[in-house]
């Protein structure tokens, strides 16, 4: 059994594409998952699958929302040993007390040919930036709200993300802490 954390993209915002957490635990379990969690409402959750291919249950557990609830979501999965590295390698530890203005983007695929300077260019005086193959860090401490950068990033990164806040990320930390990697 691998551990996982699914992260769902624009679920529950503004009562468009309603997802209960509730009925998400019971449509993982019912695609085999196991010890199920989920966090907030806009769509975190960590399980147990015998399924050991991350692109695999992003398109299964897609497909199975959208037979159930008639919209089809972007799921990105990650193995909990891959979201402990990415948030133990925050550029902006600093950024932590703090936590509504440290993002971390992840990414649906590797991204092979981000425009960096187009991100340069969008980013404000105040707001800084790190990019990985596999994450988009971004500290913006007058609001991700304001910021013309988060706005812009999945264009110019070039592949699908959703972010999460360093609260979310925190906290989906300490719920993996049974999880093994």
């Amino acid at each position: 059994m691998a551990s996982w954390i699914a992260l769902f993209r624009g679920i529950n915002v503004g009562g468009k594409n309603v997802l209960l957490m509730k009925d998400l635990v019971v449509l993982l379990e019912g695609l085999g998952c196991e010890d199920v969690k989920t966090y907030i409402q806009s769509g975190n959750a960590i399980f147990r699958s015998a399924e050991l291919d991350a692109s695999a249950l992003e398109e299964s557990i897609s497909k199975a929302v959208s037979e159930l609830f008639d919209f089809r979501p972007r799921v990105i999965v990650l193995g909990v040993g891959q979201f402990r590295q990415a948030a133990a390698s925050n550029p902006f530890p600093g950024a932590e007390a703090e936590p509504r203005t440290l993002h971390l983007f992840f990414f649906g695929q590797r991204a092979d040919a981000p425009d960096v300077e187009g991100l340069d260019a969008a980013k404000s005086a105040s707001e800084s930036f790190v990019l990985t193959a596999q994450v988009f860090y971004l500290h913006a401490p007058d609001g991700i709200g304001r910021s013309n950068l988060a706005r812009a990033a999945e264009r110019l990164i070039g592949v699908d993300v959703t972010a999460r806040n360093w609260n979310t990320v925190a906290r989906l930390l300490v719920m993996a802490e049974d999880f093994t990697d």
